[in-house]
């Protein structure tokens, strides 16, 4: 079986995509329908790491005490998201956690804490064997 057909299903446009998608979250208050009813989401707003301009993506989360530890997978393509360039570049942004709305500044787990926040993905395993690189868990932390 090659790599690709263990790939999730990319929509054609994600662009479009995210963006009905952010509007879906913001106007029922993060409880979105169809296949992505139920999931564990967030609205991860950045700077955008040359352009300034913000940004704003959906992206699956596991609650890590009072923080938030999201992965920067990129459906296991070989690069990481832009977001987290962005991250990287400008690690203050804003989430939006259902109808709650907030300034967080993101880190990457290094890997001792990453072993433990590990545990607490569990679509990570699945995350990672489509990509060699290793795949980043940044932690997002209330400002």
């Amino acid at each position: 079986m090659s790599s690709d057909a263990q790939r999730p299903q990319i929509p054609q446009d994600m662009k479009a995509f995210n963006e009905k998608l952010v509007q879906e979250y913001r106007a029922s208050g993060g409880r979105l329908s169809g296949p992505m009813e139920g999931s564990r989401l967030l609205l991860l707003t950045t700077t955008g790491a040359k352009s300034y301009a913000q940004r704003t993506v959906v992206v699956g989360y596991r609650p890590y005490g009072d923080r938030y530890a999201i992965i920067a997978s990129n459906n296991g393509a070989p690069r990481s998201p832009y977001w987290f360039a962005n991250l990287q570049a400008n690690p203050v942004a804003t989430v939006e956690v259902g109808p709650d709305k907030f300034q967080a500044k993101a880190r990457v787990a290094e890997a001792a804490e990453r072993a433990e926040v590990a545990k607490l993905i569990d679509y990570l395993e699945r995350q990672q064997a489509l990509t060699s690189r290793e795949i980043p868990i940044v932690v997002l932390e209330r400002v």
